[in-house]
């Protein structure tokens, strides 16, 4: 079943002296996060006053923090954002929704199960964990053939020392 709520980011800071908010994006870019009229912060919505991107940063004003001291009381808090409310093309996929998916070789035959994600500089790694061990597969196209979030299972191609 597929999370109603997902993680935007972190806010890491106050941002100026009005209110406003630094969100560290946890999500492909901070702009992806623009449209979004209302956020969660403690399972609680909050209206979005305000937001621009700075610096990859998410710098945003929630409606009610007018100053310093309601922004810093948010510091350290995980914001979320409503599945309903975001729109993603055909083709894309959260990665909270293959976290736990089946993973297969070419065969159909099962590796094991996708447990982590890692953003490493040199580009995106899936962790498999199987039977057999561990695994770490580069998210590129010469080894992921195959994504589908909707029935939870990702087709791979395996070389040797993977």
């Amino acid at each position: 079943m597929k999370k109603p709520f997902l993680e935007a980011g972190e806010i890491v800071a106050p941002f100026g002296v009005r209110g406003e908010v630094k969100l560290q994006p946890w999500c492909d870019s901070a702009a992806f996060l623009l449209p979004f009229k209302t956020l969660y912060i403690d399972e609680k919505p909050r209206a979005v006053a305000s937001s621009r991107v700075h610096k990859g940063m998410l710098v945003l004003r929630f409606e009610g923090v007018e100053d310093m001291n309601g922004a810093e009381a948010l510091r350290g808090k995980r914001v979320y954002f409503a599945r309903a409310d975001a729109k993603l093309p055909p083709d894309r996929f959260f990665l909270d929704d293959i976290l736990g998916a089946a993973v297969l070789d070419e065969k159909g035959e099962r590796i094991g199960e996708l447990t982590d994600v890692l953003e490493l500089p040199s580009g995106r790694v899936y962790v498999v964990q199987g039977p057999d061990g561990e695994h770490s597969i580069p998210a590129v196209p010469e080894f992921i053939l195959e994504t589908n979030a909707e029935e939870g299972f990702l087709r791979v191609h395996m070389i040797e020392g993977m």
